[in-house]
């Protein structure tokens, strides 16, 4: 009101000095004039007094505005998420790729010593990684004990446990080392008999032209199980099997061995302890010749079957005659026993080809990944490293920002998954759609035989958290619905999954 009285006062003053100097009818006439523009006159100064209120208004939010940064980038108090909203110019995905961003040092594992054949890996694997003695360059981890503060102790066997006490992952942790690699599925690195280079696994079926049912090839007479014990069991069944081995031999056992179990319907295929996870060339060599393997080993052999059905366990003794008696059903039942071999024309299952798929990366080029991921994870908790926000929060949604790599890779990539839609499904979903715009190859697609290894269509069998045991990543573990998976990423900023395509 200031200002309209102010315009007031000088037209008062201005009409004043009018009056005082012109005629009387003059004065009457210019006081009709000036009643007839009083109302526009009004308008003008209502009009130029809201368009000086309205400038004051935007001078208030430009400085609002310019504020806008701060409101957004302050520190947070301690403890707090460090940035829930972005400015509205990008989208919280763009946002998160720039906040989240962790420039890494350029990461080059180095082990001072090798097995035969690691140097020819190292141009496919993921990790830049040497192996070799170099006094002049630190080295990350090395075999044997002990080590250097600083450098990862790695223990590497494919030996039983049983015969190799050292071998056992407990008692390997507890003499220091920090890597464990056996052939059991819960060390660090698994360092299984399987692979799909080495085995032909889906070789054609031949015909089964001998008159014993099954062979064995066992040299070991002194095993620490009752492998024998259980050959002599079905002998006794009157299951007829010839012997190629040093144990109970009845037939020369200078032949080819793959060759000559093509020819029976059965292979015993005894390993000399009974330890979870050890799996050896006899399991796999009998798919290789097409027959039925018959085994006395792992107690949990039927996670390494190619379908169900495919084998016979020998679990104790106890179990002898009954094992006999299938093998006697299936060797007269011609279509009950091509059903056990119907996985050579249709294909294994999903598990069993997610298994061998692991070794498509070979163990050396996995450790260096293992490492280089540690050291990655220990750069990320560094003081040196900023704080990254992990989220993003417009209104009453909020985008996670997660990441994701496939198994035997080592570099990640973001997907993202909104509060609304936080479920096991759109995270499938979402890691489909990240990797098939990336027009992914899976690691394995030149391992495997041609006939099983698919069109172009991802298929995803797991996802889960990095730094699972990969008997944890095949076989137990398991997200209890949308309400778990929700808890684990609420609870880890940034989260990391890993996931196995088949």
């Amino acid at each position: 009101m200031g200002i309209l009285s102010n315009l007031r006062g000088s037209r008062t003053q201005q009409g004043l000095a009018l009056t005082d100097g012109s005629p009387p009818s003059a004065s009457v006439s210019n006081k009709k004039k000036w009643s007839n523009l009083m109302p526009l006159v009004v308008a003008l100064v209502v009009i130029a007094e809201i368009a000086f209120l309205c400038r004051l208004d935007m001078a208030k939010n430009a400085a609002f505005f310019d504020s806008w940064p701060e409101m957004f980038y302050k520190s947070p108090p301690s403890g707090e998420v460090e940035v829930l909203a972005t400015p509205v110019t990008e989208s919280c995905e763009e946002w998160l790729e720039r906040e989240d961003a962790v420039v890494y040092s350029k990461i080059l594992a180095r082990i001072p010593s090798g097995f035969p054949g690691a140097e020819q890996e190292w141009k496919t694997c993921a990790v830049s990684c040497k192996f070799g003695y170099d006094p002049s360059k630190k080295i990350d981890a090395a075999f044997g004990l002990p080590q250097p503060l600083g450098v990862a102790s790695v223990l590497r066997s494919m030996e039983s446990a049983s015969y190799y006490s050292e071998n056992n992952i407990a008692q390997a942790r507890g003499r220091g080392y920090n890597i464990v690699m056996t052939t059991s599925l819960s060390s660090d690195v698994p360092v299984g008999y399987f692979s799909w280079a080495e085995y032909d696994i889906m070789a054609p079926v031949m015909p089964k032209t001998e008159t014993a049912l099954a062979a064995a090839f066992i040299s070991n007479c002194g095993a620490r199980n009752f492998r024998l014990e259980a050959l002599v069991g079905l002998e006794n069944a009157n299951i007829k099997i010839d012997s190629y081995g040093g144990c109970h031999r009845n037939r020369d056992g200078r032949v080819d061995k793959v060759e000559a179990l093509k020819r029976y319907k059965f292979s015993l295929a005894f390993e000399n302890s009974n330890e979870e996870d050890y799996v050896t060339e006899k399991f796999f060599q009998s798919l290789v010749a097409g027959t039925v393997p018959v085994v006395v080993g792992a107690p949990n052999i039927e996670d390494f079957a190619p379908s169900p059905g495919s084998i016979l366990h020998i679990k104790e003794l106890e179990d002898v005659q009954l094992v006999a008696k299938r093998m006697k059903y299936l060797a007269e039942n011609p279509d009950a026993y091509n059903q056990s071999l119907r996985w050579k024309y249709e294909g294994p299952s999903d598990s069993f080809k997610a298994l061998v798929d692991m070794a498509a990366v070979h163990s050396s080029c996995r450790l260096c990944i293992h490492l280089a991921t540690d050291i990655r994870e220990k750069e990320e908790k560094s003081s040196d490293v900023k704080k990254r926000p992990c989220k993003c929060t417009r209104g009453s949604e909020t985008v996670y920002h997660l990441y994701v790599r496939e198994r035997g890779r080592f570099e990640m990539d973001s997907i993202f998954l909104r509060s609304g839609n936080l479920t096991l499904e759109a995270l499938e979903a979402a890691v489909l759609m990240r990797f098939k715009y990336l027009k992914h190859v899976p690691v394995w697609k030149d391992e495997r035989p041609e006939s099983i290894r698919g069109g172009d269509e991802l298929k995803v069998h797991r996802i889960y958290p990095v730094g699972l045991t990969q008997r944890q990543a095949l076989y137990t573990f398991k997200f209890k619905g949308d309400t778990d998976l929700r808890s684990y990423i609420e609870n880890n900023p940034c989260a990391k999954f890993e996931v196995i395509f088949v």
